[in-house]
């Protein structure tokens, strides 16, 4: 059965937010007292939603985990302050992507978005990088009751959607991605550009390096 549905990633797939994360992260740091942290190592920390986002940069250590405590709670309040005053700064969509989208979109392709970044950050950027429209289901990190790597919000797109896993393609940069797409029973293109580290992810039934390559792809199953 053909693809009609593709959902997809948004940090480091759709769009290269890390260094407004990082602004970010470092000023709730910088807020508590605490020295700034290299870009690259905040960027190991994204994947897995704000909450851990800010935990482990609190501690600046990847096991770190969100438990809720009051430093942390002030923490990621002072992270949202600062996040949601420059969602924009320099978060750009990476290249061809908005036209690659909106080729998707005229061309008759079901588009969503599956991510782990809260609505409350996810919705806003979608409009600020332009490409809100286009997309018919948005599930975010906290729109349903797990998020990735769980199949559930996968299979809250099918069931909105009203289509079959196997007409269904997941496109994301993270193993979260490929596990979510593993676990709902759908195809999955991983995008190398991303955030990703390449060794170690779990096999995609397909690879690109740049976003307009889904279209070769979609050529190559007709």
């Amino acid at each position: 059965m053909s693809i009609r549905v593709f959902a997809f990633d948004l940090d480091g797939t759709l769009a290269d937010s890390i260094p407004d994360l990082a602004h970010a992260a470092n000023a709730a740091r910088r807020d508590a007292g605490l020295a700034t942290l290299d870009v690259a190592l905040i960027e190991s920390f994204v994947g897995d939603g704000t909450e851990s986002l800010v935990a482990r940069a609190m501690a600046a250590d990847m096991a770190a985990n969100f438990t809720g405590s009051e430093a942390q709670k002030e923490a990621l309040a002072r992270f949202d302050l600062h996040y949601q005053a420059g969602l924009t700064l320099k978060t750009k969509l990476y290249p061809s992507v908005a036209n690659t989208l909106n080729e998707l979109h005229d061309c008759g392709y079901r588009l969503a978005i599956v991510t782990n970044k809260p609505e409350r950050f996810t919705l806003p950027l979608l409009k600020e990088l332009g490409i809100d429209q286009v997309f018919e289901v948005i599930v975010s990190g906290d729109s349903l009751a797990t998020r990735k790597p769980n199949a559930e919000p996968l299979l809250h797109v099918m069931q909105q959607m009203g289509v079959s896993a196997a007409e269904l393609l997941m496109v994301g940069d993270s193993k979260n991605d490929i596990l979510a797409a593993r676990a709902a029973g759908c195809k999955v293109a991983f995008v190398r550009y991303g955030y990703g580290v390449a060794i170690n992810m779990p096999d995609a039934d397909v690879t690109i390096g740049r976003f307009d390559e889904l279209l070769n792809w979609l050529e190559a199953q007709d």
